[in-house]
């Protein structure tokens, strides 16, 4: 396990701010007595106690997960550091003081029973709350930090089922349309199962990443439109814009095609003269826009606030990876629609 510091630090000088409150509440109920000697007694007697359990926790193999060792590691390690910090604190704080002359000698054994048991139960009693403290304190920091450990895992997992419901999704569609089509256009069947097999190659080096570059995914949809193109004729007309600076932007996988194939069914399809649809990306200060923009007739299912297979997954996927950070809005009219997502850049 390695040493943090930074941790370490800040655990000493909470321990000191600790120790200072200790010595003070001393001071308050024997007013009549230097403030001096408490405070370098109990600064010493603390941070001795501090440095054996604190570097000392790190050193045992039950604390690796939690940094807190388990049973009677725990119980072993608190009560030797609070016997050598008392023991050695004292010490300490003796010739401390009779370098400079603070006060007249003082160890343990030359001091009265009763003030040395105060002592030593002041020292327990500080000890002891301050190790439990930073022992719930760390307690709870692991417990977060599995927490969020556990929501990464389920938020991943949940990405991967978006993502495997989407594909079959896609592929059913595309197979009945080239069903369709062999008995009527071998040739173009040919062509659409060519499309096919790049846009599914394509799809399988995308699955091994939650995100790719948008440059693949403007390939990928290039694809399918292709494939769409074959069984639409000139019935289906595309765009698609895409500037250079934006072409290695990682964005989620599978983003574009299920908002692209839900304005070709639900708006191109529907029109008899079919229509043209667009799809362009830009920067927005710090953030992506991708716009999905089709001529059809307007979905008005999704518009009405019921939104089709394809838009009610995207939304999830967008909530998984990104939280309220990125949003998608769809409008749709009787001359189109149009779905715009945004993204933060990383």
């Amino acid at each position: 396990m390695s040493t943090d510091w930074i941790s370490k630090l800040r655990h000493m000088l909470q321990v000191t701010a600790f120790c200072l409150v200790v010595a003070t509440i001393q001071h308050a109920f024997a007013p009549d007595k230097p403030y001096g000697p408490p405070v370098v007694y109990s600064l010493l007697i603390g941070l001795i106690i501090w440095a054996i359990i604190d570097l000392g926790r790190d050193r045992m193999p039950s604390s690796r997960e939690t940094g807190w060792p388990k049973g009677w590691g725990a119980i072993a390690l608190v009560s030797g550091a609070i016997g050598a910090g008392w023991y050695f604190g004292n010490l300490a704080g003796d010739a401390l003081c009779r370098s400079f002359g603070l006060f007249g000698p003082r160890s343990p054994a030359a001091e009265p029973a009763a003030e040395m048991r105060s002592g030593i139960l002041v020292t327990i009693l500080a000890s002891v709350a301050a190790s439990y403290w930073f022992y719930s304190r760390g307690k709870s920091e692991y417990l977060l930090r599995k927490m969020g450990e556990a929501q990464r895992h389920a938020d991943d997992a949940r990405l991967k089922l978006l993502e495997t419901q989407l594909e079959p999704h896609m592929l059913f569609n595309t197979l009945a349309n080239l069903r369709a089509l062999i008995p009527v256009d071998p040739e173009r069947a040919q062509q659409m199962l060519d499309h096919m097999i790049a846009y599914l190659r394509a799809t399988l080096d995308a699955s091994r990443a939650a995100t790719h570059p948008l440059g693949s995914e403007f390939e990928r949809l290039r694809d399918y439109l292709e494939l769409m193109a074959i069984r639409m004729g000139p019935r289906l007309r595309y765009t698609l814009d895409l500037p250079p600076e934006l072409t290695a932007v990682r964005v989620p996988a599978l983003l574009l095609q299920p908002l692209v194939e839900n304005g070709i069914q639900h708006g191109l399809e529907p029109k008899v003269q079919g229509g043209r649809i667009a799809v362009r990306a830009r920067r927005e200060d710090a953030r992506l826009v991708i716009e999905v923009e089709d001529t059809g007739v307007g979905n008005a299912r999704a518009s009405a606030g019921r939104p089709g297979f394809g838009l009610a997954q995207i939304r999830e996927r967008l909530a998984a990876l990104h939280g309220g950070e990125a949003s998608l809005d769809f409008h749709a009219s009787a001359e189109g629609a149009r779905a715009r997502i945004t993204l933060p850049l990383a």
